[in-house]
């Protein structure tokens, strides 16, 4: 088996500091990673990846360049080929302002910068007036990101979807970061009593403490949504083709393709609800070979579903009327 990779909130984030450093040449690498919420450390995996970055036929041109000085300030200069002007379709164009209106929402994006300038131009080229290209903010983000720049503890009613439920948290929120088409909060969590992260449209209710918490004492970075536990149960499914998207939507840990399109996948799971309602969702494309006592987990769910519907039906059933005799009489 051979794991493959997601282009996730790394792939994001990159896209996003490259146009940032290339506008603001020299930056100290702090004030980089301080700026996109992530450490030095990080900062220096993400620049490697931008050392590859380049188009065919990857001669050392055609590769942007990244210049790191002995005082830790950054400097990224584009290949030749990243400055000529392009060529689109509408179609492309509109793709192209899409995905570039999500990258703004990722932390560190400058909404004045050149992504956004760029953005604008690229809107009166496709001579579309009053077109809206955004992303979408749940409810509770803006009093998220309060509490965030704020540095103010609060207490949330949060629903999991892993586990559902609901319930009440202390947490003190470091970052609100946009991956994966949501929104998120990375926070230290007083109930939990670790770091943990939040989707924020299924927070139900946000209250102040009153309480403030010290910045960066937890050193939370945005990364991956989840990261799995040593513990959590790894899961072997099989898909059929139409479920093949699986293994891109969510990480995996291993992924095996076979010559009919099928492919067999490796998951970790911390939660039995999660998996269930994958496998609810996925119906006969997939199928739970590992570890034994997964396998019934779909069936036994559905049985369990269909058996609520019938109580409920049952409950709800109206009462059955008599005949009208008389009424049918005087007809």
């Amino acid at each position: 088996m051979s794991p493959r990779a997601l282009a996730g909130p790394e792939i994001q984030r990159i896209l996003a500091l490259v146009p940032w450093i290339v506008a603001h040449p020299g930056s100290p690498k702090h004030e980089i990673a301080q700026r996109f919420g992530i450490t030095v450390e990080q900062l220096d995996d993400d620049l490697a990846l931008v050392l590859m970055i380049g188009v065919p036929p990857y001669s050392p041109g055609d590769y942007l360049d990244v210049e790191d000085d002995e005082d830790g300030n950054v400097t990224i200069r584009l290949a030749e080929y990243f400055r000529r002007p392009l060529r689109l379709t509408p179609a492309e164009g509109l793709a192209l302002l899409a995905a570039g209106r999500a990258l703004l929402a990722v932390p560190g994006s400058d909404p004045n910068g050149p992504l956004a300038t760029a953005l604008a131009k690229l809107e009166d080229a496709l001579e579309l007036p009053g077109l809206v290209v955004d992303v979408g903010e749940p409810e509770r983000l803006a009093a998220m990101r309060d509490a965030v720049a704020g540095h103010r503890r609060v207490e949330i009613e949060y629903w999991s979807a892993g586990r559902d439920d609901q319930t009440t948290r202390r947490i003190d929120p470091e970052v609100v970061f946009f991956a994966t088409g949501e929104w998120y909060v990375g926070a230290y969590c007083h109930r939990a009593r670790d770091e943990r992260m939040f989707r924020v449209d299924r927070i139900r209710s946000v209250e102040p403490t009153g309480e403030t918490f010290e910045p960066g004492a937890t050193g939370f970075e945005t990364g991956d949504v989840y990261t799995p536990r040593a513990d959590d149960t790894r899961v072997t499914l099989e898909l059929a083709p139409a479920a093949a998207w699986v293994a891109e939507a969510y990480p995996t840990e291993a992924v095996t393709e076979r010559a009919d399109g099928s492919l067999e996948i490796v998951l970790a799971v911390s939660e039995r609800a999660w998996l269930e309602r994958l496998l609810l969702r996925l119906g006969p494309d997939a199928r739970a070979v590992a570890p034994v006592e997964i396998e019934p987990l779909a069936a036994d769910a559905a049985r369990r579903i269909l058996r609520r519907y019938r109580e409920t039906a049952s409950s709800v059933r109206p009462a059955t009327r008599r005949p009208d005799t008389k009424a049918r009489g005087r007809a």
